[in-house]
């Protein structure tokens, strides 16, 4: 499977509770799952939304 990935950085301010609203928000109408997640001394968090490529369509060709 080939992906694409989006990094996101969430400032230490945002909780978790936001932070997970705000990527099951991504999840729910982007197609975004989460990859992964880095928690940083300061309180940021990098985290790595990822989704499935859509392959493009042949020209000539009907789906």
């Amino acid at each position: 499977m080939d992906y694409e990935y989006a990094p996101l950085r969430l400032p230490s301010n945002v909780d978790r509770l936001t932070a997970a609203a705000q990527l099951a928000i991504q999840a729910e109408f982007s197609g975004w799952e989460l990859a992964r997640v880095q928690l940083f001394r300061d309180g940021t968090r990098k985290v790595m939304l990822r989704r499935r490529v859509q392959p493009s369509p042949q020209p000539g060709l009907s789906t």
